[in-house]
């Protein structure tokens, strides 16, 4: 099922061709890759762009980086980066027409010197570069800081109460009840049953949200920081 993300659609239209690089951040599992890769892509496409000036990128997908000589598996065992070189090697031989190329780039902070190659591309007069990233890498103040003024960005947040109910079959009293109950994360509201819906809350809190905080700020007691989050939690709910 398609849930419209008509809002944030509409900010990067705005900003195509605009010289800088466009970033879209905002938490885990909140739409960033869906909205780049599946609505801009067909509004690109929609809008006449040929197919081949369009080029996708997932570097947390294992069949792209195949593409360019590299293994998802290595990566992780030796705990580094994508090669920067692999990757503007298979640009170039992309790139190679008339008109404007876009880069749609997802989990762009797992390519080493992400920041010199994008910045790089923002010379190239026939191509427009449209991010993804992580938010254990990429906040606002890092966007900052790491294009040095060439960045764009474009925060993300869960689906807003307008846009869960555009794929909510029901009222909109308990549709509220619902949405107050478990959020606006797509993942979690295309999930059937009340049971459902808490197993994926609760594994994106404890594999993805946490994992996120403690890598992010070096925490080492992680059971004090789960202390701290239930007391908090409690609080707010009580």
């Amino acid at each position: 099922m398609d849930i419209r993300r008509d809002f944030y659609l509409e900010k990067l239209i705005k900003r195509k061709s605009n010289g800088l690089i466009k970033v879209i951040t905002g938490i885990r599992r909140c739409g960033k890759s869906y909205l780049l890769n599946n609505i801009f892509y067909h509004h690109l496409l929609d809008s006449g762009v040929e197919a081949d000036h369009i080029i996708r990128f997932a570097f947390d997908s294992a069949d792209d980086l195949y593409l360019i000589g590299e293994s998802l598996i290595q990566i992780e065992k030796e705990k580094r980066g994508v090669d920067p070189e692999k990757f503007m090697a298979y640009i170039r031989s992309k790139t190679t027409g008339e008109g404007i190329y876009y880069l749609l780039l997802d989990e762009i902070q797992m390519l080493d010197c992400f920041e010199a190659v994008l910045n790089g591309y923002l010379r190239k007069e026939n191509i427009d570069v449209f991010v993804t990233g992580s938010n254990a890498k990429l906040l606002s103040k890092d966007i900052a800081t790491e294009f040095a003024g060439r960045g764009d960005e474009i925060h993300m947040y869960p689906l807003s109460f307008a846009e869960f109910m555009s794929v909510y079959n029901g009222d909109k009293y308990t549709g509220l009840s619902e949405y107050m109950l478990y959020g606006g994360i797509p993942l979690v509201v295309l999930r059937d049953g009340a049971g459902d819906k808490a197993t994926a809350l609760q594994n994106l809190f404890n594999e993805i949200y946490i994992r996120d905080i403690t890598k992010r700020n070096r925490i080492k007691n992680i059971g004090e920081l789960e202390d701290l989050l239930n007391i908090l939690s409690s609080a707010i709910g009580s």
